[in-house]
């Protein structure tokens, strides 16, 4: 996993050596130019702590599920949950695309960054797999 130093001083900045996925998942805007992305935008997530939300409520639907299956429910049950929490980590999913849509990809087009447009469409494939 990539590292990227950002400075701690006491106006609000990121904590120093916080990986980009933490980055990311808190909202803390940072920029991809001096880590190998190849594009140079900033990450500022308008529902940052909805998808937050939505994954902390998928991982204990999930954990129920796996009870489920401790306890030997019936395996209906099982699926059904299953679909449900499969459900809701889709909508998470397009609901992190609408806002790197709206944001990073608009920016990242304004500045004529097509690494980032193809590093969408990549991401875009694996999610859609």
């Amino acid at each position: 996993m990539e590292h990227e130093n950002v400075n701690n001083a006491d106006n609000g900045a990121a904590p120093e050596n916080h990986d980009h996925e933490y980055l990311h998942a808190h909202g803390i805007s940072h920029t991809h130019g001096n880590h190998g992305h190849g594009h140079g935008h900033t990450h500022s997530h308008e529902h940052t702590k909805a998808v937050l939300n939505r994954l902390s409520r998928a991982i204990g639907h999930l954990q129920s599920v796996r009870n489920m299956v401790e306890e030997g429910r019936d395996c209906s049950e099982v699926l059904i949950q299953i679909a449900a929490v499969r459900s809701a980590i889709d909508n998470t999913g397009k609901l992190i695309l609408q806002d790197h849509l709206k944001h990073c990809i608009v920016d990242a087009a304004a500045e004529g960054d097509q690494q980032a447009i193809d590093d969408l469409c990549q991401a875009i494939d694996k999610y859609m797999k």
